[in-house]
């Protein structure tokens, strides 16, 4: 399981392992102390720009960063030189390493997971199911039938996604491997196309993308790289590796005057693709991975060998799309939603962009379940460019998250008032308001008034049938006070489903009441999806992109969040955060 390769750990690796045991040591009923600081160490090693590895070679102590104390530094040394991690295999001995599986399911914490260990020996999610088929879960204390039927979703949905990764989970394990992959001989050009190009909140594979004159040394290089689990293909211009967490990616090698052709038909989606080839025949034109040929008369395009007939295009990708009579289009937008036709008239949207948006509205402090104070979320802000931001903690109700009460608001706002004149940025006054059951807000009228921006969101009571959740987010946008309805559908990727939800009647409400919604940015909700986010476009329903950061590194959600709007063909007069404070304060004035 593990490789003892000097110099070969990458930051991603030694954060999974951390995380392991966290995961381990919290079904162990460990110290919450301990285990809060093995999942502050992933934070931080997951917001990292250095290699973990390099300050190791070059001995640089790593207690000087945030949150790696002298025994998660040892470990961190003891993986990057020997490649072995002993507590990590201690904690094997006492819990096998899959029954943190378990963890993954909607429902099952870590007291759960222990029970089902010790009580029933299981082990593995399959086991579970085993268990389930024979009845014994509903006999354990503390589950019975209706935790039963939940668990059995759980299971249906753990199935379902985990062949798929977040985009934020790919991300940590592509960046690496382009970065490796650019340091192999004779590299031109080098792309990751596919899903993950096109941002998709999931994907499944990583299709990657090299344009040189020899690929045997490239080919090799590809396949030697450290974090190869096992090797599927290595053939001369075609690979295919899969990664230590499972993630598989194929390699195509190609000549430069197809590189672009290439780069477009691994790009697009299936639908995308198949529609413009459709358009390549109507003019007589063959559209492959090598590049767009004239047909020659009287041959079947179908029955064409690869390069046969005169070539049209196919070096650079605005080369294919412009022989087509199109516009070069976005990578988000190639989702045959409308993009080719649009492309056609010159009439696609001109996208929002990281550098449009103006400040952040949702982040939360150590007022309640934040790692940082308001002053180093609002300097972190500030580094950033932002004029304004909103401090969104808790309300009461949250307990688990020690949500404010009305006294603990006022007092914050005596702290917040106190930075004016000291930071560059404004702090807006806000609450992440819970909606309660029956649609009403966990903060009183009085104090609602006071808020310069109220956030709310649902925390409980998911389970509702989605009549009553829709009349319950409906009846909450309806108050007079709210400005933004955040992680609307209340989806955690490959997770949790998100609410049993009339989704078109909650945009409808939002727009009659003119409230914005949030694209959450975090990676691991991206609520709302790209479609519901077309969708509040179309209605003319702002939309407010926020980090939902707690912590400081949390900030460079914002990324996944812009991305994941312009998959929902968002311009920056789409989305609330693009305005300039003065402009912002005036829609929240209702001016």
């Amino acid at each position: 399981m593990f490789h003892a390769k000097l110099q070969s750990m990458e930051n991603v690796e030694i954060a999974e392992r951390l995380s392991e045991v966290a995961d381990l040591l919290e079904i162990q009923e460990a110290n919450p102390f301990r285990v809060r600081a093995y999942r502050n160490a992933v934070r931080t090693i997951e917001g990292l720009t250095r290699s973990l590895a390099e300050m190791v070679e070059e001995g640089e102590d790593l207690t000087e960063l945030s949150g790696i104390g002298e025994d998660i530094s040892g470990y961190i040394t003891e993986m990057v030189e020997t490649g072995e991690f002993q507590l990590l295999r201690d904690l094997h001995d006492e819990v096998p390493p899959t029954v943190a599986d378990l963890l993954d399911l909607e429902g099952i914490g870590p007291k759960k997971a222990k029970k089902l260990w010790e009580e029933l020996d299981i082990e593995t999610v399959d086991d579970l199911e085993d268990a389930l088929d024979g009845g014994r879960v509903v006999e354990l204390e503390g589950f019975g039938q209706k935790t039963a039927e939940k668990l059995r979703q759980a299971i249906e949905d753990f199935r379902e996604h985990r062949e798929r990764f977040r985009l934020g989970d790919a991300d940590r394990w592509v960046e690496p491997l382009l970065e490796y992959m650019g340091e192999a001989p004779g590299v031109e050009e080098l792309d990751v196309a596919g899903s993950y190009r096109r941002r998709k909140e999931t994907v499944g594979d990583i299709d990657l993308l090299v344009a040189c004159d020899d690929a045997g040394p490239v080919m090799e290089h590809f396949t030697s790289y450290d974090l190869v689990e096992r090797v599927i293909e290595a053939g001369e211009t075609r690979g295919s590796v899969v990664l230590r967490p499972g993630l598989q990616v194929d390699l195509r090698i190609l000549p430069g005057e197809s590189y672009g052709a290439a780069l477009q038909y691994f790009t697009g989606s299936l639908e995308h693709n198949v529609k413009l080839r459709k358009r390549a025949l109507d003019d007589g034109l063959r559209v492959s991975e090598y590049g767009v040929f004239e047909i020659p008369e009287g041959v079947d395009p179908d029955e064409m060998e690869p390069g046969e007939g005169e070539r049209v295009a196919g070096e650079t990708e605005e080369g294919v799309y412009e022989a087509l009579g199109l516009v070069w289009m976005p990578p988000e937008l190639r989702e045959d939603r409308g993009e080719i036709e649009a492309a056609g008239e010159d009439e696609l949207p001109d996208l929002v962009e990281l550098s449009d948006i103006r400040g952040d509205l949702q982040m939360h402090s150590t007022w309640s379940d934040g790692k940082n104070t308001i002053e180093t979320m609002a300097r972190a802000c500030q580094e950033r460019g932002y004029e304004y931001m909103a401090i969104t903690d808790h309300s009461r109700r949250v307990s688990v998250a020690g949500g404010l009460d009305e006294d603990e608001l006022e007092e914050q706002w005596k702290e917040i008032d106190g930075f004016e004149g000291d930071l560059d940025i404004e702090i807006l006054r806000s609450l992440e308001v819970d909606i309660l059951k029956d649609g009403s807000l966990d903060l009183d009228d009085e104090h609602l008034e006071k808020l310069d921006l109220v956030l709310v969101s649902v925390h409980s009571y998911m389970d509702l049938d989605g009549a009553e959740q829709t009349e319950r987010i409906v009846t909450a946008v309806s108050h007079p006070a709210v400005h933004v309805l955040a992680h609307p559908t209340g989806r955690r990727i490959n997770e949790r489903q998100p609410y049993d939800l009339d989704v078109e009647a909650v945009l409808e409400a939002a727009r009659e009441h003119d409230v914005a919604v949030e694209l959450n940015a975090n990676p691991e909700r991206l609520d709302l999806s790209d479609r519901h986010v077309f969708r509040a476009r179309e209605l003319g329903v702002p939309v407010v992109i926020s980090t939902d950061a707690h912590s400081t590194d949390n900030l460079r959600y914002m990324e996944y969040g812009v991305a994941q709007a312009r998959r929902g063909w968002l311009e920056p007069d789409d989305v609330l955060n693009t305005r300039s404070l003065s402009e912002l304060k005036k829609w929240l004035d209702r001016e």
